[in-house]
């Protein structure tokens, strides 16, 4: 039998039992389409996660307090220890001559207040740099001044959610807000920039480094960034600043360095685990369909007793007979996924534009891995059944027996 008539008799069969068709259809195209949408959802989530972390550049260190070893695998977010960062910590990073820029950060959730609106905000206690370092933007005003860190100036820069929410539509520079039990004058509003490494710098107020030891009562920095100079090696500048601070805190190592290689790297390696067991979670509808399509090839046999008795007695061998039946199966994968890819790439689309900050992608070998697993499952669940309709003898074949 020549492959086209093989399709053309198949696609016949199918048409003529539409409800068991389309039944076999939906549930291999919601397996496909499961596995394109939750690997989409991972590659899209992991890309978005390294572009946020990338936008530090490759030149700047984070330091924590305490000291975490790592040996490999997720470099730590919370230090051991008790040692704080002070401000005078701070300074002395600044001097070293393999180092072009320093801002710290205290963060914490304050009450604030504007005439008769209060909200809770993320506040942030940084300095000028944290503007260059984190490539924050205003859209009005200008940030925070370069003012030494042990001075408290009155000032904030806020974002563009937070001057919404205090202020409305009504002019915002000038304007004095409270901010716990201290009273702040709004000099600027930032770029609308959405969450960023955690933070929700739209939600944000930023504050000078020393007014946020005052509002929330601390000494120790939550972080620091720290910008390695033009043409300074990463690594020689790292082990100046562990020298530094292990100098300044009694000759005990109690700080932690994150670099953002060691970030992206983690967070890649995390994000792709988690990419691949979603995907795998998701391929097990595959093998859900491939059940149903032995279940329904079984029932074809059953019910064509009488026609693979016929073909036999014209002639036709074994072979024909266990591909007529594979080929339906096939056929039945094939546009399944097809109808699945469609979906899920639709659906994708769909969230993309929902939601534009998120880039929902869908890597190649995630399509190759779905199309080759409904092919695969329903090879694998269409053999046997295929394989009894081939050894059924003609003579009973032709009287409906399967046996």
């Amino acid at each position: 039998m020549r492959i086209s008539d093989l399709l053309q008799f198949n696609l016949r069969l199918l048409l003529r039992q539409r409800f068991r068709s389309a039944m076999s259809l939906l549930a291999m195209a919601v397996g496909v389409a499961a596995v394109l949408l939750l690997t989409g959802l991972g590659e899209g989530a992991r890309q978005f996660v390294l572009s946020e972390f990338s936008l530090l550049g490759s030149d700047v260190l984070i330091m924590l307090p305490g000291r975490k070893e790592t040996t490999g695998g997720m470099p730590p977010l919370t230090g051991e220890g008790t040692r704080d960062i002070t401000l005078e910590d701070v300074e002395s990073l600044r001097r070293l001559p393999s180092v072009r820029q320093v801002a710290p950060l205290i963060v914490g959730n304050a009450q604030t207040h504007s005439g008769g609106r209060s909200r809770e905000l993320l506040t942030l206690g940084t300095s000028a740099e944290f503007f260059a370092i984190r490539r924050l933007g205003v859209l009005q005003g200008q940030p925070l001044p370069a003012i030494p860190l042990q001075r408290a100036e009155p000032v904030c820069v806020l974002g563009t959610d937070a001057r919404h929410e205090l202020f409305g539509s009504g002019p915002v520079l000038g304007e004095w807000l409270r901010i716990g039990d201290r009273r702040f004058r709004v000099i600027g509003v930032l770029d609308d920039r959405g969450e960023s490494m955690g933070m929700k710098m739209n939600d944000a107020i930023l504050i000078p480094v020393a007014s946020a030891q005052q509002v929330f009562d601390v000494e120790g920095m939550f972080r620091v960034f720290v910008r390695v100079g033009t043409g300074t090696p990463t690594e020689h500048t790292r082990e100046a600043i562990l020298a530094l601070m292990q100098e300044r805190h009694g000759g005990e190592r109690d700080v932690t360095l994150i670099t953002q290689d060691a970030l992206l790297g983690a967070f890649d390696d995390i994000l792709k685990l988690l990419t691949l067991g979603v995907g795998a979670i998701a391929a097990i509808s595959l093998l859900v369909a491939g059940i149903l399509i032995m279940n329904i090839t079984l029932i074809s046999v059953s019910q064509r007793t009488r026609e693979i008795g016929l073909l036999k007695a014209l002639g036709a061998s074994a072979a024909t007979v266990r591909r007529l039946f594979i080929s339906e199966a096939l056929q039945l994968a094939l546009l399944g996924s097809l109808l699945g890819a469609v979906t899920g790439y639709g659906l994708l689309a769909l969230g993309h534009w929902l939601w534009p900050v998120l880039p929902f992608v869908v890597s190649f070998w995630a399509l190759v891995a779905a199309l080759i697993i409904a092919t695969g499952t329903a090879l694998l669940f269409a053999w046997v059944p295929a394989s009894r309709a081939a050894g059924l003898p003609p003579v009973l074949a032709l009287q409906g027996q399967l046996h």
